[in-house]
Protein backbone atom coordinates (compact mmCIF):
# COMPACT_ATOMS: atom_id res chain seq x y z
CA UNK A 1 0.00 0.00 0.00
CA UNK A 2 1.43 3.18 -1.12
CA UNK A 3 1.86 6.01 1.78
CA UNK A 4 -0.35 9.11 1.03
CA UNK A 5 2.29 12.11 0.21
CA UNK A 6 -0.06 14.80 0.41
CA UNK A 7 0.45 17.41 3.21
CA UNK A 8 -1.16 16.98 6.37
CA UNK A 9 -4.41 18.51 7.54
CA UNK A 10 -4.30 22.36 8.46
CA UNK A 11 -4.27 22.59 12.33
CA UNK A 12 -7.49 23.72 14.03
CA UNK A 13 -9.19 23.01 17.56
CA UNK A 14 -10.94 19.86 16.18
CA UNK A 15 -7.46 18.49 15.46
CA UNK A 16 -6.32 19.90 19.07
CA UNK A 17 -8.97 18.47 20.81
CA UNK A 18 -8.43 14.89 18.75
CA UNK A 19 -4.95 15.12 19.56
CA UNK A 20 -5.37 16.09 23.55
CA UNK A 21 -7.77 13.42 24.12
CA UNK A 22 -5.95 10.75 22.33
CA UNK A 23 -2.69 11.63 24.57
CA UNK A 24 -4.69 11.95 27.66
CA UNK A 25 -6.26 8.54 26.61
CA UNK A 26 -3.18 7.19 27.17
CA UNK A 27 -0.71 8.84 30.26
CA UNK A 28 -2.00 11.34 32.64
CA UNK A 29 -0.27 14.64 32.75
CA UNK A 30 -0.57 18.24 34.15
CA UNK A 31 -1.68 21.12 32.27
CA UNK A 32 1.80 22.35 31.70
CA UNK A 33 2.51 18.70 30.12
CA UNK A 34 0.01 18.70 27.71
CA UNK A 35 0.34 22.19 27.02
CA UNK A 36 4.05 20.68 25.61
CA UNK A 37 2.86 18.04 24.35
CA UNK A 38 0.41 20.06 21.52
CA UNK A 39 3.20 22.46 20.79
CA UNK A 40 5.65 19.54 19.79
CA UNK A 41 2.53 18.16 17.85
CA UNK A 42 1.56 21.61 16.18
CA UNK A 43 5.50 22.43 15.39
CA UNK A 44 5.63 19.10 13.65
CA UNK A 45 2.94 19.14 11.42
CA UNK A 46 3.24 23.16 11.01
CA UNK A 47 6.66 21.97 9.32
CA UNK A 48 5.21 19.39 7.55
CA UNK A 49 2.69 21.51 6.19
CA UNK A 50 5.29 24.05 5.58
CA UNK A 51 4.04 26.36 7.71
CA UNK A 52 5.44 28.70 10.87
CA UNK A 53 3.57 27.30 14.16
CA UNK A 54 3.84 31.06 16.04
CA UNK A 55 0.07 31.11 15.56
CA UNK A 56 -1.19 28.55 17.64
CA UNK A 57 -0.66 29.13 21.25
CA UNK A 58 -3.90 30.92 21.23
CA UNK A 59 -5.84 27.35 19.93
CA UNK A 60 -3.09 25.46 22.23
CA UNK A 61 -4.04 27.40 25.40
CA UNK A 62 -7.55 26.85 24.60
CA UNK A 63 -7.44 23.55 24.35
CA UNK A 64 -5.88 22.86 27.57
CA UNK A 65 -8.39 25.17 29.21
CA UNK A 66 -11.36 23.11 28.04
CA UNK A 67 -9.88 20.06 29.19
CA UNK A 68 -9.22 21.72 32.95
CA UNK A 69 -12.73 22.47 32.64
CA UNK A 70 -13.76 19.25 31.50
CA UNK A 71 -11.97 17.98 34.88
CA UNK A 72 -10.12 15.75 32.48
CA UNK A 73 -6.99 17.70 33.75
CA UNK A 74 -6.23 18.52 37.35
CA UNK A 75 -2.51 19.22 38.45
CA UNK A 76 -3.27 18.32 41.98
CA UNK A 77 -4.68 14.93 41.43
CA UNK A 78 -1.57 13.95 38.76
CA UNK A 79 0.99 15.09 41.22
CA UNK A 80 -0.85 13.05 43.92
CA UNK A 81 -0.86 9.85 41.87
CA UNK A 82 2.57 10.29 40.90
CA UNK A 83 3.71 10.69 44.21
CA UNK A 84 1.95 7.98 45.46
CA UNK A 85 3.31 5.67 42.57
CA UNK A 86 6.95 6.96 42.59
CA UNK A 87 7.33 6.69 46.40
CA UNK A 88 5.79 3.05 46.04
CA UNK A 89 9.06 2.10 44.35
CA UNK A 90 11.16 3.57 46.19
CA UNK A 91 11.98 7.18 44.74
CA UNK A 92 13.01 9.61 47.21
CA UNK A 93 11.51 13.13 48.39
CA UNK A 94 13.88 15.01 46.77
CA UNK A 95 13.56 13.12 43.40
CA UNK A 96 9.71 13.29 43.51
CA UNK A 97 9.99 16.49 43.67
CA UNK A 98 11.97 17.27 40.74
CA UNK A 99 10.02 14.75 38.56
CA UNK A 100 6.70 16.14 39.50
CA UNK A 101 8.49 20.00 38.71
CA UNK A 102 9.87 17.95 35.57
CA UNK A 103 6.27 17.41 34.27
CA UNK A 104 5.56 21.04 34.61
CA UNK A 105 3.25 20.92 38.21
CA UNK A 106 4.08 24.37 40.09
CA UNK A 107 6.04 24.54 43.22
CA UNK A 108 3.00 25.40 45.07
CA UNK A 109 1.09 22.07 44.30
CA UNK A 110 4.57 20.29 44.99
CA UNK A 111 4.87 21.36 48.49
CA UNK A 112 1.12 20.60 49.32
CA UNK A 113 1.38 17.51 47.90
CA UNK A 114 4.42 16.10 49.45
CA UNK A 115 3.28 17.77 53.03
CA UNK A 116 0.47 15.08 52.56
CA UNK A 117 3.11 12.04 51.66
CA UNK A 118 3.00 9.40 54.88
CA UNK A 119 5.24 7.49 53.19
CA UNK A 120 8.33 6.96 55.41
CA UNK A 121 11.76 7.90 54.13
CA UNK A 122 13.38 4.79 55.00
CA UNK A 123 10.70 2.58 53.94
CA UNK A 124 11.74 4.30 50.83
CA UNK A 125 15.08 4.06 50.66
CA UNK A 126 14.67 0.35 51.09
CA UNK A 127 12.47 -0.01 48.71
CA UNK A 128 14.59 1.30 46.48
CA UNK A 129 17.56 -0.35 47.39
CA UNK A 130 15.46 -3.88 46.89
CA UNK A 131 14.45 -2.70 43.39
CA UNK A 132 17.46 -1.78 42.86
CA UNK A 133 19.47 -5.31 44.34
CA UNK A 134 21.49 -2.62 46.47
CA UNK A 135 23.30 -3.65 50.23
CA UNK A 136 21.47 -6.69 51.54
CA UNK A 137 19.68 -7.62 48.73
CA UNK A 138 23.04 -8.08 46.66
CA UNK A 139 23.32 -11.53 45.83
CA UNK A 140 27.56 -11.35 45.73
CA UNK A 141 30.54 -9.21 46.54
CA UNK A 142 28.12 -6.79 49.18
CA UNK A 143 31.34 -5.29 51.46
CA UNK A 144 33.11 -4.65 47.87
CA UNK A 145 30.54 -3.01 46.57
CA UNK A 146 29.55 -0.95 49.53
CA UNK A 147 30.32 2.23 49.15
CA UNK A 148 29.04 2.64 45.59
CA UNK A 149 25.97 1.36 46.60
CA UNK A 150 25.97 3.95 49.04
CA UNK A 151 26.65 6.73 46.49
CA UNK A 152 23.97 4.99 44.29
CA UNK A 153 21.63 5.80 46.68
CA UNK A 154 22.89 9.31 47.15
CA UNK A 155 22.32 10.05 43.77
CA UNK A 156 18.86 9.00 44.28
CA UNK A 157 18.33 11.56 46.33
CA UNK A 158 19.13 10.37 49.55
CA UNK A 159 21.02 11.05 52.65
CA UNK A 160 24.68 9.77 53.73
CA UNK A 161 23.08 8.54 56.90
CA UNK A 162 20.17 6.77 55.96
CA UNK A 163 21.91 5.33 52.97
CA UNK A 164 24.04 4.14 54.68
CA UNK A 165 22.01 2.79 57.55
CA UNK A 166 20.20 0.86 54.65
CA UNK A 167 22.99 -0.35 52.90
CA UNK A 168 24.81 -1.86 56.01
CA UNK A 169 21.37 -3.16 57.31
CA UNK A 170 19.50 -6.37 56.30
CA UNK A 171 16.36 -7.63 54.14
CA UNK A 172 13.14 -7.14 55.36
CA UNK A 173 12.43 -10.40 55.61
CA UNK A 174 15.66 -10.93 57.75
CA UNK A 175 15.06 -8.37 60.12
CA UNK A 176 11.04 -9.64 60.59
CA UNK A 177 12.75 -13.34 61.33
CA UNK A 178 15.27 -12.17 63.69
CA UNK A 179 12.73 -9.56 65.83
CA UNK A 180 11.06 -13.13 66.39
CA UNK A 181 13.90 -14.52 68.35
Amino acid sequence: MARDDSPPKPIDAGWLMRSAAHYLERYASSTENLRRVLERKVMRRAAARGESPEGHEPLIAATVDRFVELGLLDDRSFAEARMASLRRRGTSRVMTAAKLREKGVNAETVAAVLSGDETDEAAAARAYARRRRLGPWRLRERSERRERDIAAMIRAGYAYGLAATVIDGQTDEAAEAGEGL
